[in-house]
């Protein structure tokens, strides 16, 4: 007969996954992820097996079926990454990235290029309602500017994380500012309006924490003659031209149309080829060899596509800047995706994770220690089962109740879920958005996470506004 397990029981997977993770960040440090942690991961997810048929009676092949099928969750967002991996190295083959990165080193200021940063990304996600779509297009482009400019790329990538969450919260297109009021019990809307309270003070004190660190980067800095050099490179191996623009423009007017993801970035692939075709027909003949064939097009486009695009310019900086993409290389983070959900499937199938809810609800006495539980439960499923959808769900259902006894409009529930869950998700290295994020910009995680400001501090801004209680509004006052 299948017993439930106690607390301590629970957590030794979670303490010895944390261990490892830990002990592999001091040894391997931003390699971490390229191996150790997979491993770390599944060797968490068997010790969880191994307390759920040993101890908790349950049945091996059982468990095994449902950790399985938890990788079920996960896999739109393993064929997005495949297909951002294609679309980055066919958009530079094409042009599309060396064009947007050759405007932004002549157009912006260093000073600030980082409150820019998160303004342009905060803009495009508001409109698509996608974190994901905008670091796949305009955040790698801003990846290349800020490396150009010499700025930290861990700052850059704090800038476009902070905006592209920002505005997918409060985009009604976004597909997590819907899940999250749908669990718990509250319109698209009301939520959104909700959420001004948390997020606008949050984007505010990170717009001006990049603005105070821009100052640190200005003209004085930039070598110059290097910067020229570079824009010098890219308008000589590229055909540089306003009318490349029109194609990520093309994707956002497809997401921003409710087009899924997927088939929109499949669409941004197809026509960046015919792009290329267009706009660098003599550098495909360069490539080529002096005779462009159709199969020997079809060499290089299928070649770019699943292995990324090469530059030999003999220039570092170019190379390291148009040397990226291709579906192999996004194959590591597949990895860490499918270890990660094993982990969190095996977690819950046990009734680990569970026991864990349950006790951290048992500690509520007050708004503010369930608002605070709240965001404590959504980070912890994000450490643990690796999706934020998996802890908006889990974590919508399980406070429901306990909002609804404290006399809580639902709002507030769905504020605090996403304030926990959707923004902290990018932030933990083996979660679907923060391997999503670190893969597609080609910074680590925890390089990022300092000066992902917005996110960080979402989570505290809930609790300081559930502590002063003014906009937690309850159910029987009339708004």
């Amino acid at each position: 007969m299948e017993k439930k397990p106690s607390l301590k029981i629970a957590l030794l997977p979670v303490i010895i996954l944390v261990i490892l993770l830990s002990f592999n960040v001091y040894i391997f440090q931003d390699d971490s992820s390229y191996g150790p942690n997979q491993l770390a991961l599944l060797f968490s997810a068997v010790v969880a097996a191994l307390i759920g048929v040993f101890h908790l009676k349950h049945n091996y092949h059982e468990i095994e079926k449902q950790a399985i099928d938890s990788i079920g969750v996960s896999l739109q967002a393993l064929m997005i990454l495949l297909v951002v991996g294609s679309l980055i190295g066919i958009w530079i083959l094409n042009g599309v990235v060396p064009t947007m990165i050759y405007y932004g080193i002549k157009l912006i200021n260093p000073a600030m290029f980082l409150p820019v940063t998160m303004i342009l990304c905060s803009i495009v996600s508001l409109a698509t309602g996608s974190s994901w779509s905008t670091v796949g297009t305009v955040g790698i482009a801003l990846i290349g500017i800020g490396q150009t400019l010499g700025i930290p790329l861990g700052m850059v990538a704090g800038a476009i994380v902070s905006g592209a969450y920002f505005g997918d919260k409060m985009s009604p297109l976004s597909d997590t500012t819907n899940l999250a009021p749908a669990m718990a019990g509250t319109d698209l809307f009301s939520h959104i309006r909700h959420m001004v309270y948390t997020s606008g003070p949050s984007i505010i004190i990170a717009l001006i924490l990049y603005i105070i660190m821009g100052l640190f980067f200005t003209g004085d800095v930039v070598d110059t003659k290097q910067v020229s050099e570079i824009t010098d490179l890219i308008s000589a191996k590229f055909n540089i031209s306003l009318w490349l623009f029109t194609l990520p423009l093309i994707v956002f007017i497809l997401v921003k149309m409710k087009v899924p993801a997927l088939p929109a970035l499949v669409m941004g692939v197809l026509i960046g080829i015919v792009y290329a075709l267009i706009f660098q027909y003599d550098y495909l003949t360069t490539l080529a060899g002096g005779e462009l064939t159709f199969s020997k097009l079809y060499k290089i486009i299928l070649k770019t596509a699943y292995a990324g695009h090469v530059s030999e310019t003999g220039n570092k900086v170019i190379d390291k800047l148009f040397t990226r993409g291709g579906m192999s290389g996004m194959l590591n983070t597949v990895w860490l995706i499918l270890t990660a959900m094993v982990f969190g499937g095996m977690l819950e199938v046990t009734g680990m994770l569970q026991k864990i809810a349950e006790t951290i609800l048992k500690a509520v006495s007050s708004v503010t220690s369930l608002v605070t539980a709240t965001i404590g439960t959504s980070i912890f499923l994000n450490l643990t089962t690796s999706d934020q959808y998996i802890a908006i769900v889990v974590t919508g259902r399980m406070f429901k109740g306990a909002y609804k006894d404290y006399n809580l409009k639902p709002k507030n529930l769905s504020r605090a879920v996403e304030d926990g869950a959707t923004v902290t998700s990018v932030l933990v290295p083996w979660n679907t958005c923060g391997a999503y994020f670190s893969s597609v910009m080609g910074v680590a995680t925890t390089a990022y996470l300092p000066f992902a400001f917005f996110n960080l501090l979402s989570p505290l801004m809930s609790i300081i506004v559930a502590a002063h209680g003014k906009s937690m509004e309850k159910i029987d006052e009339e708004i």
